[in-house]
Formats: structure tokens, sequence, C-alpha cells
């Protein structure tokens, strides 16, 4: 089963309040409606589990491939599945938010993981911004500043452009601004807490819920960027970006040109293709891959080749 084989699959799409259409546009995905945000591209989180295109689980979930198949990925322990690839199309702004660690979510939320997340911006309209810490300095002052709505002050807000990378770990107070496309590689978590919505409504008329108290408790506080040490190799035609190495994942930007060979050294190995078209071959199997393709590479690939020019996220714990 899968022994030399990619896990393609079908992402789960998620209505939000700030979503728009270009889940559809710029990606082919079925949206629900033009208010989509989130597609769920590699998860095996039960709020949205993609589903198994090809092969003998086909139909199953990623869930279902991991509790019952858990040689696939080289499964050492009962825990859940570790990480969660979401793509969000900010038509309008996220509310300004904050996640918890897993010590605050095992604790309070009686789940396994809090959230530390990365984003890598897939498209942005020009002076697209988004905000990324605070100004506050001790936690009386952040405190004062959240209970006074004095949000223009507090929040620290930055210009982004396709192509850049954004680490956010924990304790975070971040959002995803109006006009930009990401690709979020996180913790398996869907644990957020709403800091600041804009005063915004939904179609009855009600402001979203806010987790004030809560957020007090897991904002880093003051704010400090992370430190990412980048890196880059060549492999034959693939140059590859390491773009955080952390506790919780790894995150790099494949950029293909040409021909490339490669061996598979993680427990498995999950792949977005986010520009281009290609092949990936396997023991003598040709797989077609286009942007918007999302597959893991199971622990029974020993090696594979992918050709043609494409630019791919990739990730492992």
């Amino acid at each position: 089963m899968y022994q030399n084989e990619p896990i393609f699959l079908e992402p789960t799409l998620h209505e939000r309040i700030w979503g728009g259409e270009k889940l559809k546009t710029d990606y082919g995905y079925p949206i629900p409606t033009n208010h989509t945000g989130e597609a769920w591209v590699i998860s095996a989180h039960p709020h949205g589990p993609s589903m198994i295109k090809n092969g003998e689980l086909a139909g199953k979930t990623l869930l279902d491939a991991w509790n019952e198949h858990g040689e696939l990925f080289n499964k050492k322990s009962d825990g859940d599945y570790p990480l969660l690839v979401k793509i969000l199309d900010a038509n309008n702004d996220l509310s300004v938010q904050v996640h918890p660690n897993d010590e605050f979510a095992r604790e309070v939320e009686g789940v396994p993981y809090g959230k530390t997340e990365c984003w890598y911006i897939l498209n942005a309209e020009e002076n697209a911004e988004l905000v990324l810490g605070h100004h506050a300095k001790t936690h009386e002052e952040f405190e004062t500043m959240v209970d006074n709505g004095e949000w223009d002050k507090l929040l620290r807000k930055v210009k982004v452009k396709a192509g850049d990378f954004i680490y956010v770990p924990s304790g975070t107070i971040h959002a995803i601004g109006k006009g930009i496309v990401i690709l979020e590689t996180q913790q398996s978590s869907d644990i957020t807490y709403r800091v600041y919505d804009y005063d915004r409504t939904d179609a009855n008329g009600n402001k979203r819920e806010l987790h004030l108290e809560r957020s007090k408790q897991v904002a880093m506080v003051p704010h400090k960027d992370a430190a990412v040490e980048q890196t880059e190799e060549t492999f034959g035609g693939l140059v590859e970006k390491k773009l955080v190495e952390e506790q919780y994942f790894t995150v790099y930007h494949w950029s293909l040109a040409g021909l490339a060979t490669r061996e598979l050294k993680e427990d498995f190995l999950q792949v977005s293709v986010v520009e281009g078209e290609a092949r990936l071959l396997i023991d003598g199997q040709s797989f077609d891959l286009k942007k918007g393709m999302h597959f893991i590479l199971p622990q029974g690939v020993k090696s594979y080749e992918l050709e043609g020019n494409g630019e791919f996220i990739v990730s492992h714990t």
C-alpha cells in the first residue's frame, strides 16, 4: 500500500466572512460560496480532513490513513497527525488574533497541540500589509490598550509582497491583511483567540465573539520578531531554500527548472505545488503535477525525481 506512490489529497473548503473567490480563480478549487477563505489542503484535523484521491485508500481521509495505516508515516506513537497546511484567500482583513502554546492548549482547551504557524506569501496586492506583533512594552500597557480599543496605537503593521516568508510562533499577535493569499504551514490545531474584529457583523447583524481574557493570558509581551536562519542548496535543477527549521516543522521553498533526483530521508514529506507544471517519477511510475495539487510522499518512497518548471512549498516534522 503506497509503498512507492504519492498520496494525492483533495482540499476541504471553508467559508469565512473575510474570504473571496481566488481559491477558485487561481487554484481551480470548487468553492462553495464567493466568501471562501480557506482550503485545508493537507489536513488530518477532524474539523476538515483532506480526502485521498488515489490508490487503495481513495475516498478515505488523511485522518483515516493516519489512524489505520501509521506505517505510511513511520508513526511512532498514538499522537495526532502533527501538521496542517492551508491556503488562505484574504479578500478582507482577518481578525487580529493569537494562538496558545502546547502547554496552554492541553491544560485549558484539552487538545494536544497549540498553534505555531508560518506563512509563505503566494500573492499580495500592492501595498498589502499584515499585523505582526504590537508596540506594548509591558503586560499592563498591553491590557490597557486592548481594553481601551487603542488598536492603531497597539498593532504593528508590516508590508508584504509575493515570495515573503513570515514565521509566527504561538503567542504572536497577528492578522493577515486584505489582498493577501498565503500558504500556511502550522501545527494541527484549530484554536484561535480573537482579539479584535473591526466591529464587523455577520448576515444577522451579530458581531463575532472575542476572546480577550485568554488572549491576554497567552500573548507575547513585549513582542519579539522570531529569528530564522535560512539556507539554500542546489540539487541538479532544483534550488531548495530552507525557510524555517524549528521545533514543530521544517519548511522549504523549492524552485525547479529541469531535473532533480532526491532521496526521502524524512518520515514523510508534505508537498504543495504553488506554480508551474512538473512530473514526479518514482520507480518507473510518472505522476503529472500542476499548480494547486498537494500530496504526501510516504515512508515507503526511497528516492524520486522531479522534472519540469515549478515552485513547491514542502514541509515535514
